[in-house]
């Protein structure tokens, strides 16, 4: 592709060479560059991209892009030189333009908060799927296009990798695509360009506080409304106490949704577009989840089978997005009665008797989250099966045992992924957790055994969760990842259970 049809809709200073020039791909990592590319020289918390100008001279780059007028010195003029304000944005406009703007021929959602990004985005892409659509998904962990899983290193990949997954969702024939929009994927301009068809806001709370990504709450806010000034209609959850803030100087339609309580709500002076009432749990046939009536732009009775009061706001979320976009309320009901996300307080149909639930927690606030939902369930026992992350913060080990010391009636240490640790060193600093809160324990290192001990010894009305690895099929030992899937290992030892071979215990 020309340079000149690459760089149509930024703004530039050819500092040397043609517009001409040919350009067959777009690089920012010096170790990629090859003939006829550009390099994008940007410059981040670790490195500066300007440093590697020599590299892509002798790898014959055809173009570099800098941010500063005397880079060009060192570059041999039958190299165009071109000159901008902001690499990093314009590498996101200038990818767009490479792949031919894709994400203008899907319909495009983008969900920004601290929590519910991952499950949201997931249920909307069944319930769009149940509705015969066909979507891709971008998030934390990993894109998916229709069934194809595609790994993914931020949860807002870079904006060269995220145009270049538009295009092939284009090219699998999408219609739409929904994802996750990080705060730090908003300040790094990733998706600098897109006009999202539809952004939500799920909620706010500190986090990601810290010298490597964001200075301030206040900065992690504004970086948050960002998406509510690059999107066409935004959707926020009015029950959050930051929402008007992260919705001001929005430049798009408003919509809104909560939960109904005493008082009469209204977002920015209008009334909520969608409310959740009356709402109950379900508990039954070893399955979790919630039902509630709806009303406003949709007026019916709901259930999800994810458990807890925020997989109804996730539900709202899901509803509000689907019926804007034209989706049937019927198929809407029918796709989120079947929604599942995997290693998102995920329920394993094991037994009429007892429950068992997979869940990525694996620090305290997350760990606590997911044990108070589960307590509104009034289990007989709650039982934690978890072990820690190996070269990981000895803090968050103290503190996952003192969490689930205090909540839960026994502890099964494990396996986790060890790493470079040994799996005993790892679960001693886990036991200095649980001291402080006289939590009870027990030890077995194999993970597959320790959950085979809670299945066979469960007791009816007992709930089982699996902390910690959620989504991941894998035990990472000694810089080796071995095959290790939950699920598998479940369902093995519940055909162990049916042969005879596995028997209570205690």
């Amino acid at each position: 592709m020309k340079l000149s049809k690459i760089c149509e809709k930024i703004k530039y200073e050819c500092l040397q060479g043609s517009m001409d020039a040919e350009v067959r791909d777009i690089i920012y990592d010096s170790r990629k560059i090859a003939k006829e590319t550009m390099f994008v020289c940007m410059v981040g918390a670790v490195t500066d991209g300007h440093k590697y100008i020599p590299d892509a001279v002798e790898k014959g780059a055809s173009v570099i892009v800098v941010e500063r007028d005397e880079e060009a010195a060192q570059i041999p003029d039958t190299i165009t030189v071109l000159k901008v304000e902001s690499a990093r944005y314009a590498l996101a406009l200038m990818s767009a333009a490479l792949f031919d703007y894709p994400a203008e021929k899907l319909i495009t959602i983008g969900l920004t908060g601290t929590k519910g990004k991952t499950t949201t985005t997931y249920m909307i892409k069944n319930v769009l799927e149940a509705a015969g659509k066909k979507v891709g998904l971008i998030g934390t962990i990993g894109a998916m296009i229709g069934d194809e899983k595609i790994p993914s290193k931020n949860t807002t990949p870079e904006s060269y990798e995220l145009h270049r997954m538009f295009a092939s969702m284009v090219e699998a024939g999408c219609e739409y695509a929904v994802m996750e929009v990080s705060s730090q994927g908003l300040k790094m301009d990733r998706t600098a360009g897109i006009m999202f068809d539809y952004g939500v806001f799920t909620n706010l709370s500190p986090d990601h506080i810290g010298p490597n990504e964001h200075a301030s709450f206040e900065e992690y806010l504004e970086c948050k409304s960002m998406l509510f000034r690059q999107c066409k209609i935004g959707i926020l959850n009015a029950d959050d106490e930051h929402s008007e803030a992260v919705a001001a100087n929005h430049t798009c339609e408003i919509h809104s949704f909560g939960v109904e309580d005493n008082n009469e709500k209204t977002f920015l002076g209008k009334p909520l577009d969608l409310v959740a009432a009356d709402l109950g749990f379900i508990k039954e046939n070893g399955k979790l989840g919630m039902h509630f009536h709806v009303k406003g732009c949709m007026d019916c009775e709901a259930r999800v089978h994810i458990p807890g009061r925020f997989s109804v706001y996730n539900s709202l979320v899901t509803m509000l997005v689907c019926h804007l976009a034209g989706i049937s309320d019927q198929a809407i009901l029918d796709g989120l009665n079947k929604v599942q996300v995997k290693g998102r307080v995920e329920m394993l149909p094991v037994s009429k008797d007892y429950y068992l639930i997979i869940d990525y927690a694996h620090n305290e606030v997350s760990t606590r989250s997911v044990l108070t939902t589960l307590m509104e369930y009034h289990p007989k026992r709650l039982i934690c099966v978890y072990g820690g992350g190996g070269n990981r913060s000895k803090l968050r080990r103290y503190d996952m045992g003192e969490v689930t010391g205090e909540m839960a009636d026994l502890c099964v240490l494990t396996c986790d992924n060890p790493r470079d640790e040994e799996i005993r060193d790892i679960n001693n600093d886990i036991k200095v957790g649980l001291a402080k809160s006289n939590g009870k324990y027990i030890e077995i290192d194999d993970r597959k055994e320790a959950i085979a001990y809670c299945m066979v010894n469960a007791q009816p009305g007992d709930m089982i969760v699996l902390l910690g690895k959620g989504h991941e099929d894998y035990q990472e030992i000694r810089g080796v990842k071995y095959h290790f899937d939950e699920r598998e290992a479940v369902a093995e030892i519940l055909e162990e259970i049916k042969e005879g071979k596995r028997v209570r215990t205690v």
